[in-house]
């Protein structure tokens, strides 16, 4: 099955308002800002956005959040290099923020791909992130129980995939992208390079298109610290 897509926006036409979507992306490193861009264009509200930061400077998640779009942001670093869009609609109580441990937030991914429902770790114990939470004692050592994440829909940015979705990624840019690919509903790549089938060895895949829905090819994607250096706004 081809799954390449014409247009950016064809990928996030089925966003509707309120529903829960992972982006792809650790700072800049993997972010898909194309993709991002067109979700703003498309204008969907209400959003639970789960990411590991709250956006920088006027591009990308910080520009979901001026326009408006995201109701509840989940991530393990709301206050980055430029967080000004979150932090300004925080203080004015207009977004919601859900704080996770960074390796807490990859693996409350994982088990929503995974299909676990909860899993304990010791992260955040004794701290105000685990009140209300379930705690239980192993082996002398306190846990807290977190529960899985998944999501609506998943948008990342890959470095290639074939005509059947198969992706692979560029270094760094991987984070948490396979794993939200694997615990969203629906997941959208854009890529810098759609290639034939057979042309990707089976070894160097890292998310196998099963999981794939669609893929738009984006051969010159920006850099969102690049764009930010250069005071970008968007849109």
């Amino acid at each position: 099955m081809d799954k390449t897509l014409s247009k950016l926006s064809e990928a996030v036409a089925s966003i509707k308002d309120g529903m829960t979507v992972m982006i792809g992306g650790f700072g800049g490193s993997g972010a898909p800002i194309e993709l991002i861009h067109a979700l703003i264009d498309q204008g969907s509200k209400g959003l639970t956005v789960i990411n590991n930061n709250a956006g920088n400077g006027h591009v990308g998640i910080a520009a979901m959040i001026e326009q408006g779009m995201i109701e509840k942001m989940v991530c393990s670093f709301p206050r980055s290099a430029d967080p000004v869009a979150f932090t300004e609609a925080y203080k004015a109580g207009k977004i919601q923020l859900e704080v996770i441990p960074q390796g807490t937030l990859a693996e409350r991914i994982r088990a929503g791909g995974a299909g676990i429902p909860a899993f304990f770790t010791p992260a955040s114990y004794g701290t105000e992130l685990a009140e209300g939470k379930i705690t239980e004692e192993f082996e002398g050592k306190m846990y807290v129980r977190e529960n899985w994440l998944k999501a609506d829909l998943a948008l990342i940015k890959a470095e290639r995939a074939d005509l059947h979705g198969n992706l692979t990624y560029r270094m760094a840019a991987r984070n948490f992208s396979p794993l939200m690919a694997m615990a969203a509903d629906k997941t959208f790549a854009q890529v810098r390079r759609v290639v034939a089938l057979g042309s990707i060895d089976p070894e160097q895949i890292v998310t196998a298109g099963i999981f794939i829905d669609g893929i738009v090819e984006v051969p010159d994607p920006a850099q969102e610290e690049a764009l930010n250096r250069a005071g970008a706004v968007y849109p």
